[in-house]
Protein backbone atom coordinates (compact mmCIF):
# COMPACT_ATOMS: atom_id res chain seq x y z
CA UNK A 1 0.00 0.00 0.00
CA UNK A 2 2.84 2.34 0.81
CA UNK A 3 4.78 2.07 -2.66
CA UNK A 4 1.78 2.36 -4.58
CA UNK A 5 0.80 5.57 -2.48
CA UNK A 6 4.25 6.60 -2.98
CA UNK A 7 4.14 5.69 -6.81
CA UNK A 8 1.04 6.88 -7.11
CA UNK A 9 2.57 11.31 -5.73
CA UNK A 10 5.42 10.86 -8.00
CA UNK A 11 3.37 10.00 -10.82
CA UNK A 12 1.28 13.46 -10.32
CA UNK A 13 4.77 15.14 -9.95
CA UNK A 14 5.91 14.16 -13.07
CA UNK A 15 2.31 14.48 -14.69
CA UNK A 16 2.61 18.26 -14.39
CA UNK A 17 1.68 19.72 -17.87
CA UNK A 18 5.03 20.97 -20.05
CA UNK A 19 4.27 24.62 -21.14
CA UNK A 20 4.54 25.50 -24.75
CA UNK A 21 6.78 28.02 -25.54
CA UNK A 22 5.56 30.51 -28.11
CA UNK A 23 6.02 33.74 -29.48
CA UNK A 24 3.17 36.59 -28.56
CA UNK A 25 2.85 40.80 -28.11
CA UNK A 26 1.34 42.22 -25.25
CA UNK A 27 -0.75 45.27 -24.77
CA UNK A 28 -1.30 47.33 -21.75
CA UNK A 29 -4.34 49.55 -22.66
CA UNK A 30 -5.12 52.20 -19.92
CA UNK A 31 -8.53 53.74 -20.83
CA UNK A 32 -10.66 56.36 -19.48
CA UNK A 33 -12.55 53.85 -17.13
CA UNK A 34 -10.55 50.64 -17.13
CA UNK A 35 -7.54 49.27 -17.85
CA UNK A 36 -6.95 45.69 -20.40
CA UNK A 37 -4.04 43.67 -20.85
CA UNK A 38 -4.18 41.46 -23.91
CA UNK A 39 -1.92 39.33 -25.37
CA UNK A 40 -2.09 38.74 -29.31
CA UNK A 41 -0.31 36.47 -31.42
CA UNK A 42 0.95 37.53 -35.33
CA UNK A 43 -1.96 36.98 -36.41
CA UNK A 44 -4.02 39.37 -34.11
CA UNK A 45 -5.56 36.51 -32.21
CA UNK A 46 -6.29 37.08 -28.33
CA UNK A 47 -4.72 34.67 -26.60
CA UNK A 48 -5.06 36.62 -23.13
CA UNK A 49 -6.62 39.20 -21.77
CA UNK A 50 -7.57 40.53 -18.37
CA UNK A 51 -9.82 43.94 -18.10
CA UNK A 52 -10.43 46.08 -14.73
CA UNK A 53 -12.45 49.18 -13.91
CA UNK A 54 -11.31 52.31 -11.73
CA UNK A 55 -12.78 54.56 -9.67
CA UNK A 56 -14.02 58.01 -11.26
CA UNK A 57 -13.81 61.08 -9.95
CA UNK A 58 -16.77 63.73 -10.48
CA UNK A 59 -16.01 66.19 -6.97
CA UNK A 60 -17.74 69.28 -9.09
CA UNK A 61 -19.71 69.89 -12.01
CA UNK A 62 -17.38 69.73 -14.72
CA UNK A 63 -14.73 68.17 -13.20
CA UNK A 64 -13.27 64.78 -13.55
CA UNK A 65 -10.01 62.90 -11.98
CA UNK A 66 -8.52 59.61 -11.74
CA UNK A 67 -6.06 58.40 -8.88
CA UNK A 68 -2.57 57.87 -10.76
CA UNK A 69 -1.77 55.17 -8.43
CA UNK A 70 -5.49 53.06 -8.65
CA UNK A 71 -4.52 53.52 -12.39
CA UNK A 72 -1.02 51.70 -11.68
CA UNK A 73 -2.64 49.23 -9.76
CA UNK A 74 -4.87 48.04 -12.22
CA UNK A 75 -2.02 47.93 -14.66
CA UNK A 76 -0.07 45.72 -12.31
CA UNK A 77 -3.07 43.18 -11.46
CA UNK A 78 -4.13 43.14 -15.48
CA UNK A 79 -0.03 41.98 -15.89
CA UNK A 80 -0.19 39.48 -13.66
CA UNK A 81 -3.79 38.05 -14.03
CA UNK A 82 -3.39 38.02 -17.78
CA UNK A 83 -0.09 36.11 -17.47
CA UNK A 84 -1.68 33.50 -15.17
CA UNK A 85 -4.59 33.08 -17.90
CA UNK A 86 -1.63 32.51 -20.41
CA UNK A 87 0.03 29.56 -18.32
CA UNK A 88 -3.42 28.08 -17.74
CA UNK A 89 -3.76 28.21 -21.67
CA UNK A 90 -0.40 26.36 -21.94
CA UNK A 91 1.73 28.83 -22.66
CA UNK A 92 5.01 29.76 -20.76
CA UNK A 93 4.73 33.91 -19.74
CA UNK A 94 8.47 33.97 -21.60
CA UNK A 95 6.38 33.45 -24.62
CA UNK A 96 5.45 37.57 -24.23
CA UNK A 97 8.91 39.04 -26.25
CA UNK A 98 7.76 43.05 -25.89
CA UNK A 99 4.48 45.07 -24.92
CA UNK A 100 3.21 48.23 -26.30
CA UNK A 101 1.50 50.84 -24.18
CA UNK A 102 -1.66 52.95 -25.39
CA UNK A 103 -3.53 55.12 -23.08
CA UNK A 104 -6.37 57.79 -22.44
CA UNK A 105 -4.51 61.29 -24.33
CA UNK A 106 -4.49 64.11 -22.66
CA UNK A 107 -5.14 63.08 -19.42
CA UNK A 108 -2.35 65.17 -17.16
CA UNK A 109 -0.45 63.90 -14.69
CA UNK A 110 1.98 65.68 -11.88
CA UNK A 111 4.26 63.60 -9.82
CA UNK A 112 7.37 64.23 -7.76
CA UNK A 113 11.21 63.53 -8.64
CA UNK A 114 11.88 63.08 -5.44
CA UNK A 115 9.43 60.82 -4.03
CA UNK A 116 8.01 59.47 -7.45
CA UNK A 117 4.77 59.89 -6.12
CA UNK A 118 1.44 61.45 -7.43
CA UNK A 119 0.96 66.09 -5.95
CA UNK A 120 -2.38 65.53 -6.73
CA UNK A 121 -5.41 63.73 -8.72
CA UNK A 122 -5.11 63.19 -12.61
CA UNK A 123 -6.84 66.05 -14.32
CA UNK A 124 -8.66 63.37 -17.23
CA UNK A 125 -9.05 64.68 -20.78
CA UNK A 126 -12.78 65.38 -21.12
CA UNK A 127 -12.67 67.19 -17.80
CA UNK A 128 -13.88 71.33 -17.90
CA UNK A 129 -12.53 72.72 -15.13
CA UNK A 130 -10.25 75.13 -16.97
CA UNK A 131 -12.68 77.31 -18.92
CA UNK A 132 -11.24 80.22 -16.82
CA UNK A 133 -7.55 78.99 -17.36
CA UNK A 134 -8.69 79.15 -21.27
CA UNK A 135 -9.94 82.31 -21.56
CA UNK A 136 -6.94 84.07 -19.38
CA UNK A 137 -5.03 82.71 -22.24
CA UNK A 138 -6.92 83.92 -25.08
CA UNK A 139 -6.82 87.55 -23.22
CA UNK A 140 -2.97 86.94 -23.05
CA UNK A 141 -3.43 86.57 -26.95
CA UNK A 142 -5.04 88.86 -27.38
CA UNK A 143 -3.21 92.06 -25.05
CA UNK A 144 0.37 90.34 -25.22
CA UNK A 145 0.62 88.07 -27.81
CA UNK A 146 2.85 85.12 -28.29
CA UNK A 147 6.36 85.56 -29.33
CA UNK A 148 7.44 84.01 -32.78
CA UNK A 149 11.28 84.99 -33.76
CA UNK A 150 11.84 87.63 -31.89
CA UNK A 151 7.98 89.57 -32.31
CA UNK A 152 4.97 89.30 -30.79
CA UNK A 153 1.67 88.13 -32.78
CA UNK A 154 -1.39 89.07 -31.41
CA UNK A 155 -5.55 88.65 -31.32
CA UNK A 156 -6.19 86.49 -34.40
CA UNK A 157 -2.33 86.42 -35.69
CA UNK A 158 -1.53 84.87 -32.37
CA UNK A 159 -4.50 82.13 -32.72
CA UNK A 160 -2.98 81.34 -35.94
CA UNK A 161 0.55 81.74 -34.66
CA UNK A 162 -0.07 79.09 -31.83
CA UNK A 163 -2.46 76.54 -34.36
CA UNK A 164 0.47 77.06 -37.03
CA UNK A 165 2.92 75.70 -34.09
CA UNK A 166 0.95 73.08 -32.44
CA UNK A 167 -2.44 71.99 -35.07
CA UNK A 168 -4.49 72.69 -31.72
CA UNK A 169 -6.50 75.60 -30.40
CA UNK A 170 -6.80 76.51 -26.74
CA UNK A 171 -9.29 74.54 -25.18
CA UNK A 172 -10.12 72.53 -21.75
CA UNK A 173 -9.09 69.53 -23.28
CA UNK A 174 -5.75 69.49 -23.65
CA UNK A 175 -2.91 69.17 -21.14
CA UNK A 176 -0.70 72.42 -20.95
CA UNK A 177 -4.03 74.06 -19.93
CA UNK A 178 -4.91 71.27 -17.26
CA UNK A 179 -1.12 71.50 -16.08
CA UNK A 180 -1.32 75.03 -15.89
CA UNK A 181 -4.79 75.19 -13.56
CA UNK A 182 -2.57 72.36 -11.18
CA UNK A 183 0.53 74.63 -10.62
CA UNK A 184 -2.08 77.68 -10.05
CA UNK A 185 -4.40 75.69 -7.88
CA UNK A 186 -2.47 72.92 -6.18
CA UNK A 187 0.53 74.29 -3.81
CA UNK A 188 2.28 70.73 -4.03
CA UNK A 189 2.28 71.64 -7.73
CA UNK A 190 3.03 74.84 -8.06
CA UNK A 191 5.96 74.62 -5.18
CA UNK A 192 7.46 71.22 -7.05
CA UNK A 193 7.74 73.32 -10.12
CA UNK A 194 9.71 76.50 -8.34
CA UNK A 195 11.94 73.49 -6.79
CA UNK A 196 12.46 71.83 -10.49
CA UNK A 197 10.95 68.41 -8.63
CA UNK A 198 7.76 68.46 -11.02
CA UNK A 199 7.47 65.88 -13.64
CA UNK A 200 5.06 66.01 -15.86
CA UNK A 201 3.12 63.34 -18.17
CA UNK A 202 0.02 62.22 -19.70
CA UNK A 203 -0.96 58.61 -18.77
CA UNK A 204 1.50 56.55 -20.77
CA UNK A 205 4.21 58.35 -19.50
CA UNK A 206 3.33 57.83 -16.01
CA UNK A 207 2.89 53.99 -16.24
CA UNK A 208 6.24 53.76 -18.77
CA UNK A 209 8.08 55.75 -15.51
CA UNK A 210 6.39 53.38 -12.83
CA UNK A 211 6.91 49.76 -14.76
CA UNK A 212 10.56 50.58 -15.09
CA UNK A 213 11.52 51.15 -11.74
CA UNK A 214 9.35 54.57 -10.40
CA UNK A 215 11.86 56.42 -8.14
CA UNK A 216 15.03 54.20 -8.22
CA UNK A 217 14.94 53.66 -11.94
CA UNK A 218 12.53 54.93 -14.00
CA UNK A 219 11.98 56.42 -17.12
CA UNK A 220 10.51 60.08 -17.68
CA UNK A 221 9.90 59.83 -21.39
CA UNK A 222 6.96 60.36 -22.92
CA UNK A 223 6.32 59.68 -27.48
CA UNK A 224 4.98 61.98 -30.22
CA UNK A 225 1.41 61.50 -30.68
CA UNK A 226 0.79 62.50 -26.75
CA UNK A 227 3.40 64.63 -27.17
CA UNK A 228 0.97 66.75 -29.67
CA UNK A 229 -2.17 66.88 -27.72
CA UNK A 230 -0.18 68.71 -24.88
CA UNK A 231 0.19 72.65 -26.60
CA UNK A 232 3.60 71.93 -26.16
CA UNK A 233 5.27 70.37 -29.13
CA UNK A 234 6.39 72.14 -32.09
CA UNK A 235 4.56 69.72 -35.12
CA UNK A 236 7.23 70.66 -37.23
CA UNK A 237 10.27 69.91 -35.28
CA UNK A 238 8.61 67.37 -33.20
CA UNK A 239 10.50 68.72 -30.35
CA UNK A 240 9.43 70.76 -27.17
CA UNK A 241 9.59 74.47 -28.24
CA UNK A 242 10.38 77.12 -25.89
CA UNK A 243 7.91 80.14 -27.33
CA UNK A 244 5.03 77.50 -25.89
CA UNK A 245 6.80 77.18 -22.92
CA UNK A 246 7.47 80.28 -22.23
CA UNK A 247 3.84 81.31 -23.10
CA UNK A 248 2.17 78.62 -20.75
CA UNK A 249 4.93 80.06 -17.92
CA UNK A 250 6.67 76.14 -17.56
CA UNK A 251 10.21 75.43 -16.39
CA UNK A 252 11.95 72.53 -19.07
CA UNK A 253 12.96 70.91 -16.07
CA UNK A 254 9.49 69.04 -16.22
CA UNK A 255 9.41 67.79 -19.72
CA UNK A 256 9.60 64.21 -19.91
CA UNK A 257 12.36 62.54 -22.95
CA UNK A 258 10.85 62.34 -26.33
CA UNK A 259 10.76 59.65 -28.35
CA UNK A 260 9.01 57.65 -31.43
CA UNK A 261 5.93 55.45 -31.59
CA UNK A 262 7.87 52.44 -31.85
CA UNK A 263 11.43 52.02 -30.50
CA UNK A 264 12.45 49.88 -27.29
CA UNK A 265 12.55 52.19 -24.33
CA UNK A 266 13.38 50.15 -21.48
CA UNK A 267 12.17 47.03 -19.81
CA UNK A 268 10.04 46.15 -17.02
CA UNK A 269 11.58 46.07 -13.82
CA UNK A 270 9.65 43.72 -11.50
CA UNK A 271 6.52 41.32 -12.13
CA UNK A 272 6.03 37.97 -14.02
CA UNK A 273 7.24 39.93 -17.45
CA UNK A 274 10.20 41.22 -15.50
CA UNK A 275 12.93 42.22 -18.26
CA UNK A 276 10.51 42.28 -21.12
CA UNK A 277 10.79 44.85 -23.56
CA UNK A 278 8.29 47.64 -23.63
CA UNK A 279 8.67 48.85 -27.81
CA UNK A 280 5.42 50.80 -27.74
CA UNK A 281 3.93 53.60 -26.96
CA UNK A 282 0.91 55.11 -28.38
CA UNK A 283 -2.18 57.57 -27.29
CA UNK A 284 -5.34 55.35 -28.03
CA UNK A 285 -6.91 56.84 -31.24
CA UNK A 286 -3.52 56.96 -33.00
CA UNK A 287 -3.12 53.34 -31.71
CA UNK A 288 -6.46 52.26 -33.65
CA UNK A 289 -5.65 54.29 -36.70
CA UNK A 290 -2.77 51.91 -36.49
CA UNK A 291 -4.40 48.96 -35.07
CA UNK A 292 -7.19 49.30 -38.39
CA UNK A 293 -4.07 49.63 -40.82
CA UNK A 294 -5.31 52.89 -42.01
CA UNK A 295 -1.35 53.81 -42.48
CA UNK A 296 -1.68 55.49 -45.73
CA UNK A 297 -2.76 58.86 -46.92
CA UNK A 298 -6.89 59.15 -46.85
CA UNK A 299 -7.35 56.43 -44.67
CA UNK A 300 -10.20 56.86 -41.86
CA UNK A 301 -11.38 55.59 -38.73
CA UNK A 302 -13.80 56.46 -35.87
CA UNK A 303 -13.88 54.72 -32.46
CA UNK A 304 -16.59 54.85 -31.02
CA UNK A 305 -15.84 54.56 -26.82
CA UNK A 306 -16.38 56.78 -23.82
CA UNK A 307 -16.17 59.66 -26.30
CA UNK A 308 -15.73 59.02 -30.35
CA UNK A 309 -12.33 60.28 -31.71
CA UNK A 310 -12.32 60.52 -35.96
CA UNK A 311 -8.80 60.47 -37.18
CA UNK A 312 -8.30 60.87 -40.89
CA UNK A 313 -4.57 59.80 -42.18
CA UNK A 314 -2.56 62.63 -44.39
CA UNK A 315 0.58 60.85 -44.60
CA UNK A 316 4.18 63.02 -44.28
CA UNK A 317 1.79 66.05 -44.40
CA UNK A 318 1.15 68.34 -42.19
CA UNK A 319 -2.78 69.37 -43.14
CA UNK A 320 -4.00 72.56 -41.20
CA UNK A 321 -7.38 72.91 -40.68
CA UNK A 322 -9.52 75.76 -41.18
CA UNK A 323 -12.79 73.98 -40.24
CA UNK A 324 -12.38 73.16 -36.89
CA UNK A 325 -10.21 70.11 -36.72
CA UNK A 326 -6.87 69.21 -35.07
CA UNK A 327 -3.49 68.75 -36.70
CA UNK A 328 -1.75 65.74 -34.89
CA UNK A 329 0.49 63.18 -35.10
CA UNK A 330 -0.65 59.80 -35.89
CA UNK A 331 2.40 57.85 -35.50
CA UNK A 332 6.44 57.88 -35.73
CA UNK A 333 8.42 54.37 -36.95
CA UNK A 334 11.38 54.66 -34.97
CA UNK A 335 13.71 57.40 -33.98
CA UNK A 336 14.48 57.93 -37.46
CA UNK A 337 11.28 57.67 -38.78
CA UNK A 338 9.65 60.08 -41.17
CA UNK A 339 6.35 61.02 -39.21
CA UNK A 340 3.18 60.16 -39.98
CA UNK A 341 0.17 62.98 -39.40
CA UNK A 342 -3.35 62.89 -39.33
CA UNK A 343 -6.66 65.37 -39.12
CA UNK A 344 -8.61 64.52 -36.45
CA UNK A 345 -12.08 65.32 -35.01
CA UNK A 346 -12.93 64.46 -31.36
CA UNK A 347 -16.28 63.92 -29.45
CA UNK A 348 -16.15 64.31 -26.07
CA UNK A 349 -19.64 62.56 -25.48
CA UNK A 350 -20.29 59.28 -27.23
CA UNK A 351 -20.38 55.99 -25.10
CA UNK A 352 -20.81 57.82 -21.67
CA UNK A 353 -24.50 59.34 -23.37
CA UNK A 354 -25.33 55.94 -22.93
CA UNK A 355 -24.14 55.27 -19.69
CA UNK A 356 -25.71 58.68 -18.55
CA UNK A 357 -29.17 57.08 -19.76
CA UNK A 358 -28.38 53.77 -17.63
CA UNK A 359 -26.86 55.01 -14.21
CA UNK A 360 -28.17 58.44 -14.07
CA UNK A 361 -31.64 58.14 -15.90
CA UNK A 362 -32.59 54.44 -15.06
CA UNK A 363 -34.15 54.46 -18.85
CA UNK A 364 -32.37 50.68 -19.22
CA UNK A 365 -30.74 48.45 -17.42
CA UNK A 366 -27.68 48.24 -19.43
CA UNK A 367 -25.68 49.54 -22.47
CA UNK A 368 -26.96 47.26 -24.89
CA UNK A 369 -30.40 47.69 -24.17
CA UNK A 370 -30.46 51.28 -25.34
CA UNK A 371 -29.91 48.98 -29.12
CA UNK A 372 -33.32 47.40 -28.12
CA UNK A 373 -34.85 50.50 -26.90
CA UNK A 374 -33.99 52.77 -30.03
CA UNK A 375 -35.11 50.23 -32.61
CA UNK A 376 -38.56 50.10 -31.04
CA UNK A 377 -39.32 52.98 -33.26
CA UNK A 378 -39.20 54.02 -36.68
CA UNK A 379 -36.97 57.57 -35.82
CA UNK A 380 -37.01 60.16 -32.76
CA UNK A 381 -40.20 61.73 -32.88
CA UNK A 382 -38.52 64.90 -34.31
CA UNK A 383 -36.32 64.69 -30.94
CA UNK A 384 -32.82 65.95 -31.09
CA UNK A 385 -30.58 65.45 -27.94
CA UNK A 386 -26.81 67.68 -28.44
CA UNK A 387 -24.57 65.68 -25.94
CA UNK A 388 -22.71 68.87 -24.25
CA UNK A 389 -21.70 67.19 -21.07
CA UNK A 390 -18.54 69.30 -20.94
CA UNK A 391 -18.98 71.49 -24.01
CA UNK A 392 -18.34 70.27 -27.52
CA UNK A 393 -15.30 69.57 -29.06
CA UNK A 394 -14.65 69.48 -32.58
CA UNK A 395 -15.79 71.25 -35.15
CA UNK A 396 -17.58 73.57 -32.72
CA UNK A 397 -15.22 74.28 -29.96
CA UNK A 398 -17.61 75.71 -27.17
CA UNK A 399 -16.94 74.57 -23.81
CA UNK A 400 -19.88 76.84 -23.15
CA UNK A 401 -22.29 74.95 -25.04
CA UNK A 402 -24.44 73.03 -22.46
CA UNK A 403 -26.66 69.66 -23.08
CA UNK A 404 -29.46 69.66 -24.58
CA UNK A 405 -32.87 67.43 -25.68
CA UNK A 406 -35.01 69.68 -28.21
CA UNK A 407 -38.05 68.76 -30.15
CA UNK A 408 -40.01 67.14 -27.19
CA UNK A 409 -43.97 66.70 -26.32
CA UNK A 410 -46.24 64.33 -25.01
CA UNK A 411 -45.81 61.96 -27.88
CA UNK A 412 -42.06 61.75 -26.79
CA UNK A 413 -40.99 57.94 -25.27
CA UNK A 414 -37.85 57.19 -23.43
CA UNK A 415 -37.26 55.09 -27.00
CA UNK A 416 -37.50 58.29 -29.15
CA UNK A 417 -35.07 59.49 -26.27
CA UNK A 418 -32.70 56.77 -26.96
CA UNK A 419 -32.78 57.00 -30.46
CA UNK A 420 -31.90 60.25 -30.45
CA UNK A 421 -28.93 59.56 -28.06
CA UNK A 422 -27.39 56.76 -30.94
CA UNK A 423 -28.20 59.85 -33.70
CA UNK A 424 -26.36 62.73 -31.39
CA UNK A 425 -23.25 60.05 -32.26
CA UNK A 426 -23.75 59.90 -35.94
CA UNK A 427 -24.25 63.82 -36.56
CA UNK A 428 -21.42 64.44 -34.53
CA UNK A 429 -19.49 62.11 -36.69
CA UNK A 430 -21.03 63.79 -40.05
CA UNK A 431 -19.79 67.10 -39.08
CA UNK A 432 -16.82 66.51 -38.70
CA UNK A 433 -16.60 64.32 -41.86
CA UNK A 434 -18.03 67.54 -43.61
CA UNK A 435 -14.84 69.66 -42.01
CA UNK A 436 -12.39 66.67 -43.65
CA UNK A 437 -13.59 66.95 -46.70
CA UNK A 438 -13.05 71.19 -46.73
CA UNK A 439 -9.99 70.68 -45.24
CA UNK A 440 -8.71 67.29 -47.40
CA UNK A 441 -10.11 68.08 -50.16
CA UNK A 442 -11.41 64.89 -50.56
CA UNK A 443 -14.80 62.54 -50.56
CA UNK A 444 -14.58 60.03 -47.56
CA UNK A 445 -15.66 56.75 -49.30
CA UNK A 446 -16.32 54.24 -46.13
CA UNK A 447 -15.33 54.68 -42.38
CA UNK A 448 -13.63 51.87 -40.57
CA UNK A 449 -14.73 52.09 -36.96
CA UNK A 450 -13.99 50.39 -33.72
CA UNK A 451 -15.05 50.60 -29.99
CA UNK A 452 -17.72 49.12 -27.37
CA UNK A 453 -20.29 51.56 -29.09
CA UNK A 454 -20.16 49.17 -32.85
CA UNK A 455 -21.30 46.16 -31.33
CA UNK A 456 -24.84 47.38 -31.73
CA UNK A 457 -25.90 47.07 -35.51
CA UNK A 458 -28.67 49.72 -34.67
CA UNK A 459 -26.04 52.11 -33.99
CA UNK A 460 -23.92 51.30 -37.35
CA UNK A 461 -26.76 51.26 -39.45
CA UNK A 462 -28.12 55.15 -38.01
CA UNK A 463 -24.10 56.01 -39.01
CA UNK A 464 -24.89 54.95 -42.10
CA UNK A 465 -28.05 56.41 -43.13
CA UNK A 466 -27.55 60.11 -41.25
CA UNK A 467 -23.49 59.83 -42.05
CA UNK A 468 -24.63 59.06 -46.10
CA UNK A 469 -21.60 56.21 -46.35
CA UNK A 470 -20.46 53.02 -45.89
CA UNK A 471 -19.36 51.84 -42.72
CA UNK A 472 -17.13 49.07 -42.31
CA UNK A 473 -17.08 47.38 -38.97
CA UNK A 474 -14.07 44.59 -38.33
CA UNK A 475 -14.63 41.04 -36.80
CA UNK A 476 -11.81 41.77 -34.41
CA UNK A 477 -12.25 45.24 -32.96
CA UNK A 478 -9.68 45.27 -30.24
CA UNK A 479 -7.86 48.08 -32.66
CA UNK A 480 -6.44 50.44 -30.19
CA UNK A 481 -4.74 47.58 -27.98
CA UNK A 482 -3.62 45.80 -31.16
CA UNK A 483 -2.12 49.03 -32.93
CA UNK A 484 0.44 49.32 -29.46
CA UNK A 485 1.29 45.61 -30.30
CA UNK A 486 1.88 46.29 -34.39
CA UNK A 487 4.10 48.94 -32.96
CA UNK A 488 6.05 47.55 -30.35
CA UNK A 489 6.40 44.65 -32.44
CA UNK A 490 7.88 46.27 -34.92
CA UNK A 491 10.20 47.95 -32.72
CA UNK A 492 12.09 44.52 -32.68
CA UNK A 493 10.76 43.27 -35.87
CA UNK A 494 8.77 40.20 -34.50
CA UNK A 495 6.94 37.89 -37.09
CA UNK A 496 8.65 40.31 -39.43
CA UNK A 497 6.53 43.28 -39.14
CA UNK A 498 7.19 46.72 -40.21
CA UNK A 499 4.75 49.80 -39.70
CA UNK A 500 6.72 51.48 -42.48
CA UNK A 501 5.89 48.63 -44.51
CA UNK A 502 2.17 47.54 -44.43
CA UNK A 503 2.53 44.71 -46.21
CA UNK A 504 4.64 42.78 -44.00
CA UNK A 505 1.25 42.94 -41.81
CA UNK A 506 -1.17 41.84 -44.41
CA UNK A 507 -1.74 38.29 -42.32
CA UNK A 508 -2.61 40.24 -39.28
CA UNK A 509 -6.50 40.51 -38.18
CA UNK A 510 -7.91 38.94 -41.61
CA UNK A 511 -10.97 37.56 -40.29
CA UNK A 512 -13.41 39.99 -42.27
CA UNK A 513 -15.59 42.71 -41.35
CA UNK A 514 -19.05 43.50 -41.69
CA UNK A 515 -20.80 46.47 -44.18
CA UNK A 516 -23.84 48.66 -43.05
CA UNK A 517 -24.88 50.87 -46.11
CA UNK A 518 -26.91 53.99 -46.14
CA UNK A 519 -30.57 53.40 -46.78
CA UNK A 520 -32.01 56.54 -46.26
CA UNK A 521 -33.22 58.97 -49.26
CA UNK A 522 -31.14 61.75 -49.76
CA UNK A 523 -33.60 64.40 -49.37
CA UNK A 524 -34.32 62.86 -45.84
CA UNK A 525 -31.10 62.73 -44.57
CA UNK A 526 -30.69 66.32 -45.41
CA UNK A 527 -33.66 67.17 -43.44
CA UNK A 528 -32.44 65.40 -40.55
CA UNK A 529 -29.19 67.30 -40.59
CA UNK A 530 -30.69 70.78 -40.51
CA UNK A 531 -32.54 69.67 -37.51
CA UNK A 532 -29.60 68.78 -35.99
CA UNK A 533 -27.64 72.33 -37.18
CA UNK A 534 -30.19 73.91 -35.46
CA UNK A 535 -30.15 72.51 -32.13
CA UNK A 536 -26.46 72.60 -32.05
CA UNK A 537 -26.76 76.49 -32.26
CA UNK A 538 -29.65 76.31 -29.10
CA UNK A 539 -27.27 74.77 -27.27
CA UNK A 540 -24.06 77.00 -27.83
CA UNK A 541 -22.70 79.64 -25.48
CA UNK A 542 -24.86 78.39 -22.74
CA UNK A 543 -22.38 78.63 -20.00
CA UNK A 544 -21.18 82.25 -20.70
CA UNK A 545 -20.66 83.28 -17.48
CA UNK A 546 -16.86 83.04 -16.93
CA UNK A 547 -15.03 85.39 -15.33
CA UNK A 548 -11.25 85.30 -15.54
Amino acid sequence: MRSFSFSLSRFRRNSTPVLKQGEFVGSLDCGTTSTRFMIFDRYANIIAQRQIEFPQYYPEPGWHEHDPEEIIGTCDTCITDTCNDLEAAGWTKDSVKVIGITNQRETTVAWSRSSGRPLCPAIVWDDSRTKNTVVHFENKLENEGIEIDGSFKKGSEGAKALRDLTGLPLSTYFSAIKLRWMIDHHETVRQAHEEDDLLFGTVESWILYRLTGGKSSGLHVTEVTNASRTLLLNLHTLQWDPTLLRFFGFKPSILPKLASSSEVYGTIAKGPLQGVRIGGLVGDQQGALVGNKCLKQGEAKCTYGTGAFLLFCTGEDIVPSNHGLVTTVAYQDGPNGKPVYALEGSIAVAGSAIKWLRDSMDMVSSASAVNTLAESVPDTGGVYFVTAFSGLLAPYWDPGAAGLLIGLSSYTTPAHIARATLEANAFQTRAILESMKLDSKSDLKHLKVDGGMTNGDMVMSILADLGGFTVIRPEMRESTALGSALLAGSAIRLFGWDISKPETLAEVNTRGDTKFEPGMTEAEREKRWKGWQKAVERSKGWDEGVDE
